[in-house]
Protein backbone atom coordinates (compact mmCIF):
# COMPACT_ATOMS: atom_id res chain seq x y z
CA UNK A 1 0.00 0.00 0.00
CA UNK A 2 2.83 2.38 0.77
CA UNK A 3 4.33 1.86 -2.49
CA UNK A 4 0.92 2.91 -3.91
CA UNK A 5 0.62 5.90 -2.11
CA UNK A 6 3.84 7.04 -2.89
CA UNK A 7 3.89 6.60 -6.61
CA UNK A 8 0.14 8.29 -6.44
CA UNK A 9 2.60 11.04 -4.48
CA UNK A 10 4.84 11.01 -7.17
CA UNK A 11 2.01 11.71 -10.01
CA UNK A 12 -0.07 14.67 -7.83
CA UNK A 13 3.38 16.09 -7.28
CA UNK A 14 4.03 16.17 -11.22
CA UNK A 15 0.95 17.42 -12.09
CA UNK A 16 1.05 20.42 -10.00
CA UNK A 17 4.59 21.09 -11.07
CA UNK A 18 3.52 20.99 -14.67
CA UNK A 19 -0.07 23.05 -13.48
CA UNK A 20 0.76 25.78 -11.45
CA UNK A 21 -2.48 26.82 -11.21
CA UNK A 22 -3.78 23.06 -9.79
CA UNK A 23 -2.25 24.11 -6.61
CA UNK A 24 -5.47 25.68 -5.44
CA UNK A 25 -7.13 22.37 -6.14
CA UNK A 26 -4.94 20.00 -3.85
CA UNK A 27 -7.13 19.30 -0.54
CA UNK A 28 -6.14 17.43 2.14
CA UNK A 29 -8.55 14.37 3.55
CA UNK A 30 -10.08 15.48 6.92
CA UNK A 31 -9.94 11.40 7.54
CA UNK A 32 -7.29 10.01 6.14
CA UNK A 33 -5.01 12.97 5.31
CA UNK A 34 -4.13 12.36 1.96
CA UNK A 35 -4.02 14.69 -0.69
CA UNK A 36 -6.13 14.94 -3.97
CA UNK A 37 -7.32 17.71 -6.41
CA UNK A 38 -10.47 18.98 -6.08
CA UNK A 39 -12.83 20.96 -7.91
CA UNK A 40 -11.81 24.55 -7.87
CA UNK A 41 -15.21 25.54 -6.00
CA UNK A 42 -13.80 23.54 -3.35
CA UNK A 43 -10.46 24.74 -3.31
CA UNK A 44 -9.24 26.07 0.59
CA UNK A 45 -11.68 23.70 1.99
CA UNK A 46 -10.66 21.52 5.27
CA UNK A 47 -13.21 19.96 5.67
CA UNK A 48 -13.38 17.63 2.45
CA UNK A 49 -13.47 13.60 2.47
CA UNK A 50 -10.98 11.88 -0.22
CA UNK A 51 -13.05 10.31 -2.84
CA UNK A 52 -11.10 7.17 -2.32
CA UNK A 53 -13.02 5.89 0.55
CA UNK A 54 -13.91 8.74 2.69
CA UNK A 55 -16.74 10.40 1.73
CA UNK A 56 -18.87 7.59 1.60
CA UNK A 57 -17.60 6.62 5.01
CA UNK A 58 -18.82 9.96 6.11
CA UNK A 59 -21.86 9.69 4.67
CA UNK A 60 -22.61 7.02 6.10
CA UNK A 61 -21.62 7.62 10.01
CA UNK A 62 -23.80 10.76 9.46
CA UNK A 63 -26.83 9.26 8.25
CA UNK A 64 -26.77 6.76 11.25
CA UNK A 65 -26.07 9.75 13.49
CA UNK A 66 -28.84 11.34 11.98
CA UNK A 67 -31.02 8.58 12.09
CA UNK A 68 -30.60 8.12 15.79
CA UNK A 69 -30.97 11.24 16.76
CA UNK A 70 -34.41 11.22 15.10
CA UNK A 71 -35.80 7.80 17.14
CA UNK A 72 -33.94 9.58 20.32
CA UNK A 73 -36.52 13.00 19.63
CA UNK A 74 -40.16 11.99 21.00
CA UNK A 75 -41.32 12.49 18.19
CA UNK A 76 -39.37 9.66 16.82
CA UNK A 77 -39.85 7.61 19.72
CA UNK A 78 -43.47 7.97 18.71
CA UNK A 79 -43.52 6.75 14.93
CA UNK A 80 -40.79 3.82 16.49
CA UNK A 81 -43.32 2.90 18.68
CA UNK A 82 -46.16 2.95 15.82
CA UNK A 83 -44.13 1.22 13.35
CA UNK A 84 -43.13 -2.04 15.82
CA UNK A 85 -46.80 -2.00 16.98
CA UNK A 86 -47.75 -2.40 13.29
CA UNK A 87 -45.54 -5.11 12.92
CA UNK A 88 -46.88 -7.47 16.16
CA UNK A 89 -50.57 -6.39 14.83
CA UNK A 90 -49.40 -8.51 11.39
CA UNK A 91 -49.25 -11.99 10.91
CA UNK A 92 -45.46 -13.37 10.63
CA UNK A 93 -45.65 -14.35 6.72
CA UNK A 94 -43.52 -17.42 5.89
CA UNK A 95 -40.43 -16.63 4.24
CA UNK A 96 -38.91 -18.30 1.35
CA UNK A 97 -35.46 -19.99 1.54
CA UNK A 98 -33.43 -17.18 -0.47
CA UNK A 99 -32.49 -17.98 -3.80
CA UNK A 100 -28.80 -16.91 -3.90
CA UNK A 101 -29.12 -16.14 -8.26
CA UNK A 102 -31.77 -13.75 -7.33
CA UNK A 103 -30.55 -12.73 -3.97
CA UNK A 104 -27.80 -9.95 -4.78
CA UNK A 105 -26.53 -7.75 -2.35
CA UNK A 106 -26.28 -4.16 -3.83
CA UNK A 107 -22.47 -3.33 -4.20
CA UNK A 108 -21.46 0.59 -4.17
CA UNK A 109 -22.50 2.53 -7.45
CA UNK A 110 -21.32 0.85 -10.09
CA UNK A 111 -21.36 1.99 -13.71
CA UNK A 112 -22.08 0.23 -16.69
CA UNK A 113 -18.56 -1.29 -17.24
CA UNK A 114 -18.03 -1.90 -13.73
CA UNK A 115 -16.15 0.64 -12.62
CA UNK A 116 -16.72 2.34 -9.39
CA UNK A 117 -18.79 5.16 -10.47
CA UNK A 118 -18.15 7.86 -7.73
CA UNK A 119 -14.30 7.32 -8.40
CA UNK A 120 -14.91 7.68 -12.14
CA UNK A 121 -16.08 10.99 -11.49
CA UNK A 122 -13.15 11.73 -9.63
CA UNK A 123 -10.91 10.61 -12.41
CA UNK A 124 -13.20 12.68 -15.25
CA UNK A 125 -12.92 15.46 -13.09
CA UNK A 126 -9.52 15.25 -12.25
CA UNK A 127 -8.29 14.92 -16.10
CA UNK A 128 -10.90 17.76 -17.13
CA UNK A 129 -8.48 20.42 -14.73
CA UNK A 130 -5.32 18.78 -16.32
CA UNK A 131 -6.27 18.98 -19.91
CA UNK A 132 -8.61 22.40 -19.35
CA UNK A 133 -11.26 20.99 -20.98
CA UNK A 134 -14.39 18.99 -20.32
CA UNK A 135 -13.79 15.41 -20.71
CA UNK A 136 -16.78 12.89 -21.11
CA UNK A 137 -18.08 9.89 -19.19
CA UNK A 138 -17.68 7.69 -22.31
CA UNK A 139 -14.18 9.08 -22.83
CA UNK A 140 -12.95 8.22 -18.98
CA UNK A 141 -14.38 5.15 -19.40
CA UNK A 142 -12.77 4.20 -23.12
CA UNK A 143 -9.74 5.86 -21.14
CA UNK A 144 -9.44 2.88 -18.44
CA UNK A 145 -10.20 -0.05 -20.62
CA UNK A 146 -7.62 0.60 -22.94
CA UNK A 147 -4.96 1.20 -19.95
CA UNK A 148 -6.47 -1.84 -18.14
CA UNK A 149 -6.04 -4.10 -21.31
CA UNK A 150 -2.13 -2.83 -21.51
CA UNK A 151 0.09 -5.33 -19.81
CA UNK A 152 3.51 -4.70 -18.37
CA UNK A 153 6.62 -5.86 -19.96
CA UNK A 154 8.28 -5.66 -17.05
CA UNK A 155 8.11 -7.71 -13.79
CA UNK A 156 8.45 -4.48 -11.38
CA UNK A 157 6.81 -1.32 -12.09
CA UNK A 158 7.70 2.38 -12.24
CA UNK A 159 7.31 2.54 -8.76
CA UNK A 160 10.41 0.01 -8.09
CA UNK A 161 12.23 1.82 -10.67
CA UNK A 162 11.74 4.69 -9.01
CA UNK A 163 12.75 3.91 -5.73
CA UNK A 164 15.97 1.59 -7.21
CA UNK A 165 17.22 5.39 -8.57
CA UNK A 166 16.23 7.19 -5.87
CA UNK A 167 17.95 5.03 -3.77
CA UNK A 168 21.10 4.42 -6.43
CA UNK A 169 21.68 8.16 -6.58
CA UNK A 170 20.21 9.87 -3.34
CA UNK A 171 19.33 13.37 -3.59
Amino acid sequence: MAALVLEYYLLLRSVVRAKPQLRKCRARCRHCRIFFLTHPCNGGRHDLGCPFGCQEAHRKQESTRRSADYYRAPIGRKKKSALNNKRRCCPAREEEPPNTATDIVPEPQVSTNGWNAPIVEHVRMVVSLIEDRWVSREEILSMLAKKMRQHSLGRHGKIDYMLRRLNANPP
